[in-house]
């Protein structure tokens, strides 16, 4: 019987392989950006809701609000 690891590997076309690389790069590349758009929204939102609030108790100094998470 012949082990499974004497046999030599595939043979893959050095610029396919490449090519493919390429595109994972650029679908990461992509991602990270989006990411970062995404993380770029929460902090805008999560400042408009914090100087939202500092308004409402300004206005209404006494009311107790409730506390909201963070999106």
């Amino acid at each position: 019987s012949v082990s499974p690891f004497s046999a030599p590997p595939p043979f893959i076309d050095p610029e396919v392989l490449t090519a493919q690389l390429k595109d994972k790069d650029d679908r990461i590349s992509l991602l990270e950006t989006q990411m970062a758009a995404q993380q770029a929204g929460y902090e805008a939102q999560r400042r408009l809701n914090q100087q939202m609030m500092e308004i409402m108790q300004r206005m209404y100094p006494n009311e107790v609000f409730p506390n909201v998470p963070d999106p």
